[in-house]
């Protein structure tokens, strides 16, 4: 075939030469991708194709000799599979091609089979619907492959290994596969496949009750009768630990509801609602990373794809303190930190407190300055009462959140911990840091006995020369160490608007972006100061109201 021309297109063939189909689908290829009136394609994407098939003289990616060949079907087989990864398969048309195709029949099935191996790969890589459309409080920095990237990559693969080529593109860790396994055995299903508990009075130790037999099976306890006897507490008591409740050895509501789980059709667009996140977030989580899972209140630590540590955090409270979804790395963390009050806290909090009691912030071990340009600022001075604990850990980000510690213990008992401003409260946080630094450090040795003995007055930080990827995610849906599927509570109320996204007629325009007002958070690390109201109420037994007026 004959180079195309500086402009793009393929030259006329000398008198007398007959072109072959493909030769002239290549022709007809060539006027179609350079057509700027052509709205299929965007003027990005356009280019991108030019430059793929510009490299191959314009031949035919899909079809050989006027028919569709063998890297076309294994790719139109990946395509026709969508479902399995909760995608579906009518978003990715198939053209057909007769027999006797014409060359224009031949360049328009490349461009429509074109059309839904991008869109697929576009989906796969980045999400079907984009993040700005759920909520503001989501920033993932994926971007979508381009054109000659994804035909390129799929060009380069033998024809039978196409279709997992253009695979490939989809989240490839165990997280996100486990998960797909899980939505395939509940499809497998039909209605609910499990006996479920019936509700009823709370079951302790001693009592009698119809629902004990099912119970028994459920938990594979042997015995007979209706009694509710200490093996079966010892064994819900077991249930409700790997469930994240209260160890009670009760069989309450919330075990029921914890054993029965959603029904089978909820469970899988529950499922479909979480794979998507996955698509979302950074394929590469990399070697090592730290993943906080939001609705199971919890932390990891990976290392070459296995947990090499977990612990409880706190996370924010539904509503404006929800903590955000985000990716990004660990540069260092501060022991000994200052907390600079939000400027949301002071407005929201301490102004209130302040009208009821001047002495408030004083009490509180908070000192307030006024800066040069009139603004307030409000800080915490390290210690063992500060707000942050004694070791905050730093991944800067626009929603100013991080990891920090505590000196409020109590809530970590708790089996439902958002309590929170946005930030992350971590329960073990000097193991934490032990963990963290062995990665990043490993020949500094450090251990939680060293780290505790850094704590004093002074901050001091500790930069990791090789940052550690933070992710912050939400799924109510993942499958646990165990083999099993487990279904949280959507505390923040985020599946509902995704599902409805993900099934709804809003697909057609879901995975391009809405803008939204620049969002942040309560909880910054960088020094913040806050412009208050001229006029403040003022007290001789609190002389900072000085700094108010």
């Amino acid at each position: 075939m004959q180079e195309p021309t500086a402009t793009g297109t393929v030259p006329v063939a000398p008198l007398g030469k007959v072109l072959t189909v493909d030769q002239q689908a290549g022709e007809k290829l060539a006027e179609l991708i350079a057509r700027k009136t052509d709205r299929r394609f965007d003027a990005k994407t356009r280019a991108s194709l030019e430059t793929f098939y510009a490299a191959r003289s314009y031949g035919p990616l899909w079809t050989e000799n006027g028919a569709v060949n063998a890297r076309a079907k294994a790719v139109i087989a990946q395509l026709g599979n969508a479902e399995a990864d909760g995608l579906d398969a009518d978003d990715y048309a198939v053209p057909q091609l007769k027999a006797d195709a014409s060359a224009d029949d031949v360049a328009e099935y490349e461009l429509k089979l074109n059309q839904s191996v991008l869109a697929f790969a576009k989906h796969a890589a980045v999400g079907r619907i984009h993040w700005s459309r759920i909520n503001g409080d989501v920033v993932y920095t994926n971007t979508a492959p381009e054109a000659a990237e994804v035909l390129g990559k799929i060009a380069s693969a033998q024809d039978k290994n196409a279709g997992a080529a253009l695979a490939g593109y989809l989240p490839q860790h165990a997280h996100y596969k486990a998960l797909k396994a899980k939505l395939a055995e509940i499809r497998g299903q039909k209605g609910d496949a499990h006996k479920r508990i019936g509700y009823g009075p709370a079951l302790k130790l001693g009592m009698d009750d119809a629902r004990v037999p099912d119970l028994r099976e459920k938990l594979g306890v042997a015995g007979t009768g209706t009694a509710y006897d200490k093996p079966l507490a010892d064994a819900v008591k077991a249930f409700q630990k790997k469930q994240g409740l209260k160890q009670t050895g009760v069989f309450d509501s919330a075990a029921i509801d914890a054993m029965n789980g959603p029904r089978n059709d909820r469970t899988a667009d529950i499922i479909l609602a979480n794979l998507e996140r996955w698509r979302w977030i950074p394929h590469d989580l990399g070697k090592s990373h730290v993943i906080v899972n939001i609705p199971e209140f919890m932390l990891r630590v990976y290392n070459n794809d296995a947990q090499i540590w977990t612990t409880r955090v706190v996370v924010g409270k539904p509503g404006n303190h929800a903590t955000p979804l985000l990716s990004e790395t660990m540069k260092y963390i501060t022991v000994n930190p200052t907390w600079n009050v939000p400027p949301s806290i002071v407005y929201g909090e301490y102004l209130p407190a302040l009208q009821q009691d001047p002495t408030v912030l004083q009490r509180m071990g908070l000192t307030v300055s006024r800066n040069r340009d009139g603004s307030v600022h409000i800080s915490q001075p390290p210690g063992a009462g500060n707000a942050l604990g004694r070791i905050r850990f730093n991944f800067p980000n626009k929603f100013l959140v991080y990891q920090h510690d505590t000196p409020d213990k109590n809530l970590f008992a708790h089996d439902t911990r958002a309590y929170s401003h946005g930030c992350m409260r971590v329960q073990n946080p000097d193991k934490y840091a032990e963990v963290l630094l062995g990665l990043t450090l490993p020949n500094e040795r450090y251990t939680a006995e060293r780290i505790r003995a850094m704590y004093g007055s002074g901050e001091r930080d500790i930069k990791f020369p090789t940052p550690i990827p933070v992710h912050l995610t939400y799924q109510t849906a993942f499958v646990d160490d165990g083999g099993k599927l487990v279904v949280r509570p959507d505390i923040y109320g985020r599946d509902q608007r995704l599902i409805a996204a993900l099934k709804g007629d809003e697909r057609r325009i879901a995975d391009t972006p809405v803008e939204r007002r620049e969002a942040s958070s309560s909880g910054a690390v960088r020094r913040q100061a806050v412009r208050l109201p001229q006029e403040q109420p003022r007290s001789s037994g609190f002389p900072l109201f000085d700094l108010f007026r």
